[in-house]
Order: structure tokens, then C-alpha cells, then sequence
């Protein structure tokens, strides 16, 4: 069985994933946009990265959305 906290930073980063690729963004692509190092971000999409609320708002100018967005997905 997942751990919950486990399981919620599963889905978040599948969407951020989801999000970057609809927008054909490659990851260090994406990176560039959000400031951010293009390994925190894989790292994001993979479930090993607590994120941060400030981080949320960095993604969020990086795919060009409203941070609330980032947050809009199924638990």
C-alpha cells in the first residue's frame, strides 16, 4: 500500500507532467521558463521532490497558468 503523501506527489507531478508536454515543453525547456533546474523538475514529475508553495507559482509562469491550475487534479 502508498503512502498518501507518496501518492499525492505521484499525481501532482503526472499532471505537471501531462501540463509540460501538452504545451511541447522539453524539461530543461521548461526549466528555462520557470528559473528553476531542469532536475528539480524531473524530480517534481517523478514523485522525489517535496514542493514548495513558492515552486508551485515558479512552475505556474513556466507553463504559463494560474498556479490554481497546478493544484486542479483527481486525488
Amino acid at each position: 500500500m502508498k503512502n498518501d503523501s507518496f501518492d499525492l506527489k505521484e499525481k501532482f507531478g503526472l499532471h505537471i507532467k501531462r501540463l509540460r508536454e501538452d504545451r511541447g515543453l522539453a524539461l530543461r525547456d521548461m526549466a528555462t521558463k520557470c528559473e528553476l533546474d531542469y532536475s528539480q523538475i524531473s524530480k517534481i514529475e517523478n514523485a522525489k521532490w517535496d514542493v514548495q508553495l513558492s515552486t508551485i507559482f515558479e512552475l505556474a509562469k513556466g507553463l504559463d497558468v494560474e498556479a490554481k491550475e497546478l493544484l486542479d487534479f483527481k486525488i
